[in-house]
């Protein structure tokens, strides 16, 4: 242990005091949890305490900490009183996260703990992306991202420590090795026997301590937070220790462990070795000491009776915070006629210099936005989404990513949850799929599970779209299944003008945005307005009027109806053409009022048919306007099946120009 003599008797009494706080809180939740008082899983901390004492008795409030399922100690560490996190185990409205969250979902942005999860590895991810909010503001907070050894072996780890340490983000990477992720063993686990020596591989100092010496951890932490404030970059620690309770309370402990080395741990108490060693070496503290103990004691007690006299949440409130409850207000202009295409007059650009302009204007707007992707920096991006950008704001604000999508989407969120605005650039929205745990269970529900104390302000951008002969995994249309996903918007422009009225509003707003864009509009011209404009979400547009049927399409599908249109009404045939712009949310009042007046409802859409945005179109409009209905709701979908890469193959998977007119012909004829 290292000599307390280097250490004041205040910050030992600090240290003492919040292991026994962690400590004493624990035991109570685990008596509650066998009363029935906690309603689900019960992770606790106990054996553990020294770690989150010791770095967290460093940090200012302004640093931050993300943490990971077993995350009640570090809560309290950083400032949690143990009234607030017991009442959250008891889903009450007084608890932390207000009832939503449990033992594994803890939320206190106000004193700096940014959230714990319920996954393995998102903490990680997180942690770096408050690093790079710290860069890209020069401030000199801290990101602390605490995880056990199950975490080592998750492609979060690699990413995450990779990133950090090119980009000498201020963060420090804690594994709390406690020896068994979940029941499995990290001997077992790991084909490395240690975490602490593995700094190096990512160019960054580590460290592999006695997780249970609160004293080395102390010393240790204490360099590597300063070394993070002084711009030197990230340090991974490693803390060797054992939890001496169950992995869950309630579950089975000795399938795969013995009693035997339990106690055995349980001899090696942090806190009972610290209290020993101060005693030695400070004459004196033992009275602090005890009345530290008493005053403990009464503490918890106390918070427990608060939190079981704790009122429940308001049931009425369960959606509440979903999505941002105060959206930036829009840009005013007027909505040109004809809604992006083209009129004969005033100025016209493509889709992708639309979106490009948009992106620059916001750029020297708002300087906490930045752009994370592969070749968005001096190449300026696939699809030129980025070109010239760099020259004007350096590569902090136009970052070049590795190929680790999981890496620099999580990254994002957890940007973004400290007061920044990403743009992620991942290029085809394939490749977005590999962030999915990022993106659904932890960007999508920050808001929600926060109570609305952390916003998400980021946009995700990428390609979507057959052709090309791009063939499987650079051709999918995923905005169906990215619209299933409460907490995010989806919005699939079809014009130039929509692109970057759409973009801007995304720019603007504190709500996740996926922006999925077409590939086959990208050199579409059209009319767009020079002066600021935002379109909102949810807000269709009616393309054309008309009365014999009403068609829903968007995207490229959208201007391939349109291109019908002169033909159909040579044959009486008058399309009121409706483009949802927005998929989530959808705009199912401006269809129906449609439907209203035509009678009849025809829907083309490149996606797969099942479960797609087809099918919540015609399931709304039969539910609300199934009486104004002439004829059955019709679809025309894309081929449920991979994208082939052949020229003749390809051409099979999305509807034809053949397809449209035989469809919309025999609609009107029923």
């Amino acid at each position: 242990m290292a000599a307390t003599s280097q250490i004041d008797s205040d910050t030992i009494l600090q240290l003492y005091r919040t292991m026994v706080t962690i400590r004493r809180t624990e035991e109570q939740l685990a008596r509650s949890h066998q009363h029935g008082l906690i309603h689900g899983a019960c992770h606790t901390y106990v054996g553990q305490e020294a770690i989150a004492s010791a770095v967290c008795a460093q940090l200012t409030a302004d640093d931050v900490v993300f943490s990971t399922h077993r995350g009640h100690g570090h809560a309290l560490a950083k400032g949690v009183q143990p009234a607030a996190l017991i009442a959250e185990l008891y889903g009450r409205e007084t608890g932390i996260s207000r009832g939503r969250g449990g033992s594994m979902h803890l939320f206190a942005p106000e004193v700096g703990l940014m959230g714990t999860s319920g996954i393995v590895g998102p903490c990680i991810l997180q942690a770096t992306g408050a690093g790079y909010t710290f860069k890209l503001t020069k401030k000199d907070q801290v990101a602390i991202a605490f995880f056990g050894d199950g975490a080592v072996n998750n492609g979060a780890f690699h990413e995450g420590l990779n990133l950090a340490s090119i980009w000498d983000l201020p963060v420090i990477f804690v594994c709390e090795n406690n020896q068994f992720a979940t029941e499995v063993p990290f001997s077992y686990s790991s084909g490395s026997p240690a975490v602490g020596d593995r700094g190096p591989n990512y160019g960054m100092p580590s460290h592999e301590l006695d997780g249970n010496d609160v004293l080395e951890i102390y010393h240790v932490a204490s360099a590597a937070i300063k070394r993070a404030r002084d711009g030197e970059g990230p340090t991974l620690i490693e803390c060797k220790t054992y939890r001496t309770r169950a992995h869950a309370e309630g579950m089975v402990d000795f399938t795969y462990r013995t009693r035997e080395d339990v106690e055995e741990w349980k001899a090696k108490c942090p806190i009972e070795r610290l209290r020993a060693t101060a005693e030695r070496d400070h004459a004196g503290l033992t009275t602090e000491l005890d009345s530290i103990d008493e005053q403990v004691e009464k503490l918890v007690k106390d918070a427990h009776e608060f939190a079981e006299k704790s009122d429940w949440p308001d049931a009425g409130q369960v959606a509440r915070h979903t999505y941002c409850l105060q959206p930036t207000p829009l840009a005013p202009v007027s909505e040109p006629l004809a809604h992006g295409f083209s009129t004969g007059n005033g100025r016209e650009i493509s889709y992708m210099e639309a979106t490009h302009e948009a992106l620059s204007e916001m750029m020297e707007e708002d300087p906490l936005i930045f752009v994370l992707g592969e070749g968005v920096g001096i190449r300026g991006g696939n699809f030129n989404t980025t070109t010239g950008l760099y020259d004007i704001h350096g590569p902090v604000r136009l970052c070049d990513t590795p190929i680790s999508e999981r890496g620099f989407v999580g990254l994002g969120g957890g940007a973004a949850m400290t007061g920044s605005r990403p743009v992620i650039d991942f290029m085809f929205a394939d490749f977005v799929l590999d962030a999915m745990g990022e993106l659904i269970n932890q960007i999508a529900k920050m808001q929600y599970m926060s109570s609305g104390r952390l916003s998400m302000p980021i946009l995700l951008r990428g390609c979507i779209g057959i052709g090309h002969s791009a063939a499987t995994h650079h051709s999918g249309n995923y905005y169906p299944m990215f619209s299933q996903v409460p907490g995010l918007r989806v919005i699939v422009p079809s014009t130039a003008y929509d692109a970057k009225g759409l973009m801007k509003r995304a720019l603007r707003s504190n709500d996740p945005v996926i922006m999925l864009e077409h590939r086959e509009l990208l050199t579409v011209k059209g009319p767009v307005p020079e002066e600021d404009y935002e379109i909102p979400f949810g807000k269709a547009a009616i393309v054309r009027s008309g009365d014999s049927l009403t068609v829903v399409a968007l995207a490229h599908m959208l201007h391939r109806v349109l291109g019908l249109t002169e033909q159909l009404a040579e044959e009486g045939i008058s399309v009121e053409l409706i483009d949802p712009r927005t998929v989530s949310p959808l705009d199912t009042d401006t269809i129906c009022q449609s439907v209203n007046r035509t009678g009849r409802l025809l829907i083309v859409d490149e996606a797969y048919g099942p479960c797609g945005i087809g099918a919540e179109i015609a399931a709304v409009v039969s539910d609300s306007a199934f009486n104004d209905l002439d004829a059955p709701i019709r679809r025309l979908n894309g081929t449920f099946a991979p994208t082939p890469y052949s020229p003749p193959l390809e051409s099979c998977m999305v509807p034809s120009t053949d397809d449209v007119l035989q469809a919309i012909r025999e609609l009107v004829a029923e």
